[in-house]
């Protein structure tokens, strides 16, 4: 949340070890510009009754006179049972003048939503940012599953003490557990500013609803309509949630989105898992991240989100390489010549000479993308494609993450564009998960370009393609490929010469993290 000139970002941390257990607490970091970050000691930490086995995911409401409220799920137990029995919670700030709310403080009547006769009450948590309805009462959902089926369940109040769950969810479907659901409205297609949920969750046109899916370990969303009178919601495509899309088809969980005052933007944070070992994450001290902030928006078509890193980023740019107008011939690649490519910022817009030798897309793919990019991938040769970047090389190629696209002729005529990450060669390290993953991106190429954009920090490779429309971020841990020994080229195994018709790649300074006294 935004808060007196200070972003605050609140995360699951456990303060004693590189591993998740039963002593969650909420870390506190806070920022003036999402970029560089002070820590401060943890917010919300186990001390009462409803929350003494962990403080677990929730979210920050701003309410009318500009008071934070925070609502979380406590763990407790049934007398006599080791099950986690969830419920809800609520904390306020000990001093609302405090900019850095260091304190926080639980109200005696907590816990405020407890779970009714007949839930489940082990899957029952991850409550929303309220919003207030056109009755003048506040809503949030809270996460459920009924006999796999996904719930957003809807709750009322109107004094922020009581709550009282609505008949029917908000929405539902066949998909097991819905963690973190996340709701908000949008703005008009196209349109990039963000819509805060105070008054416009009733008179938005478009809303958006996510949810996490444990197990698949995926965030799904659908644009929809939402009836503010009778508190349900409908997904606009006819096939409803088989028709979800993803925010990222990489690593990145667990999601959520705060509207940014400052700016009147929504903007999107993500948690992005570790992919080596668990002694590794042990060794180092730390597991788990967060992704770069993404400022998020609806399409011009209004069917899908656009996402693209918050402008705040570009603050960390210096020493530009720029390449233009060059063609790369089939089975060619070449190096963009930078003093460290280990921390990098590359956008690049490629194009397509011709569509000629495009291979015939194969229709039983249409919802597999994975499936696909498993069977063709960066070092499989193609038609047009693959073509895109090599990161995180070794000077020998040996390690090397690819980013590309890979273009196909569909029977109606229209090109189908896949875009993969290929971490399969990322690293010698054994022991290591190498994944290749993939989504389809709904793009119009009629001129022959796409755009890509890729952040590299390391151990991180977050893309952008087509300005946003497809996003992929993996996790690789190279062996050879670091620091100054780190590189970054440009590849085409298709069979179609590519132009990269301009390229700018940027060296990564370090964004500044710190501790507070405490």
């Amino acid at each position: 949340m935004y808060y007196k000139g200070w972003y605050h970002l609140f995360y699951q941390y456990n303060p004693n070890g590189a591993a998740w257990d039963r002593s969650i607490v909420w870390g506190h970091s806070v920022s003036r510009d999402l970029v560089n970050w002070m820590t401060l000691e943890p917010a919300i930490s186990p001390s009462i009754d409803s929350d003494r086995f962990g403080c677990w995911s929730g979210s920050a409401t701003i309410l009318p006179d500009g008071t934070p409220m925070i609502v979380y799920t406590g763990i407790n137990r049934i007398q006599g049972n080791d099950t986690n029995y969830q419920v809800q919670n609520a904390a306020y700030p000990k001093n609302a003048s405090d900019p850095l709310l260091r304190e926080w403080v639980k109200p005696g009547y907590n816990p405020i939503i407890s779970p009714d006769a007949g839930l489940n009450a082990t899957q029952f948590r991850d409550p929303t940012t309220a919003w207030k309805g056109p009755d003048g009462r506040w809503r949030l959902l809270v996460g459920n599953e009924d006999g796999q089926v996904g719930r957003a369940l809807v709750y009322r109040s109107s004094d922020l003490k009581t709550w009282e769950r609505a008949a029917e969810p908000l929405h539902a479907a066949a998909t097991a557990m819905w963690e973190c659901p996340d709701f908000f409205p949008v703005a008009s297609a196209g349109e990039e500013s963000g819509v805060d949920l105070d008054g416009a969750a009733a008179t938005a046109d478009k809303h958006v609803l996510k949810s996490s899916l444990p197990f698949l370990w995926n965030d799904y969303y659908t644009v929809g309509t939402y009836d503010a009178g009778e508190d349900r919601y409908v997904p606009d495509d006819p096939s409803g949630d088989y028709a979800r899309r993803r925010y990222d088809y990489g690593t990145f969980y667990a999601s959520k989105t705060f509207y940014d005052p400052a700016k009147k933007r929504r903007v999107l944070w993500g948690w992005v898992n570790e992919s080596d070992t668990a002694a590794a994450d042990a060794a180092k001290g730390w597991a788990g991240i967060q992704a770069v902030p993404r400022k998020v928006w609806l399409d011009a078509g209004g069917k899908q989100l656009v996402q693209w890193p918050v402008e705040e980023v570009e603050s960390l740019r210096g020493n530009p390489t720029m390449v233009s107008d060059k063609v790369v011939k089939a089975g060619k690649h070449f190096e963009i010549k930078m003093y460290e490519a280990a921390q990098a910022d590359v956008e690049v817009v490629f194009e397509i000479t011709s569509l000629e030798n495009a291979e015939p897309f194969d229709t039983s793919f249409s919802n597999d993308a994975q499936k696909l990019c498993n069977m063709k991938g960066a070092d499989v040769a193609g038609g047009v494609g693959p073509f895109g970047l090599w990161v995180l090389a070794s000077a020998d190629l040996e390690e090397r993450t690819a980013v590309f696209f890979r273009v196909f002729r569909a029977y109606d005529g229209k090109p189908v564009v896949l875009m993969c990450s290929d971490t399969t060669k990322s690293s010698l390290s054994p022991d290591l998960y190498k994944p290749r993953v993939a989504g389809y991106v709904d793009t119009d190429i009629t001129d022959g370009k796409i755009s890509l954009r890729t952040l590299i920090d390391r151990s991180v490779v977050e893309s952008f393609g087509a300005r946003g429309k497809t996003c992929i971020l993996s996790r690789v841990y190279p062996s050879l490929a670091t620091g100054r020994n780190a590189h970054l080229l440009v590849f085409n195994n298709g069979e179609e010469d590519i132009k990269v018709h301009h390229l700018t790649a940027w060296e990564m300074n370090n964004a500044q993290f710190t501790k507070s006294a405490l």
